[in-house]
């Protein structure tokens, strides 16, 4: 999967850099794994503005903007949350094109939200926020983090080639 992950960045790197796209990250769950399999590749400054970490609630809030309320009635890992951290990282950067991960890589969950869920935003300047769930399902932690790094960076890659198929 290491090898599909550094394929899927340099591909992203390479349709924003030609698009002028700049990119931010805000990422929950996968805790740094998108920007680092962006910034992995050599010469990724001219397209990768920043990456936001934001693992707990509260960072969400000020580093992000995500209302209280909208964490207390969706919870964190809900589609809400991830379209307000996608939207923030556009605000809180210089980029035009931003993704956020935030789920719940395990062990453990519940019911309603289990192990393996994530919640994905991708926020574009000037363009609707689009919001999408994926259940990778109780795969391991690791697993589920490289799941979800993957697919973010896929998310990526559609929005800045729009003509190609992820």
């Amino acid at each position: 999967m290491a090898d599909v992950i550094a394929s899927l960045a340099e591909a992203v790197l390479q349709e924003a850099r030609a698009r002028g796209l700049r990119i931010a990250t805000a990422e929950s769950c996968t805790g740094g794994l998108v920007s680092a399999a962006l910034t992995d590749i050599p010469g990724s400054s001219d397209v990768v503005d920043c990456g936001f970490v934001t693992y707990s609630n509260e960072a969400k809030q000020t580093m992000l903007g995500v209302d209280q309320s909208t964490l207390t009635r969706f919870g964190a890992v809900s589609q809400e949350v991830a379209r307000e951290m996608a939207e923030g990282a556009l605000r809180q950067s210089r980029a035009g094109l931003a993704v956020s991960v935030t789920g719940i890589a395990g062990p453990g969950g519940s019911e309603h939200k289990p192990e393996g869920r994530v919640c994905f935003g991708l926020a574009t300047a000037g363009r609707m926020t689009l919001t999408e769930t994926r259940d990778f399902g109780a795969l391991g932690r690791s697993n589920v983090r490289k799941a979800a790094t993957e697919y973010a960076l896929r998310l990526l890659l559609s929005a800045a080639a729009p003509s190609a198929r992820a």
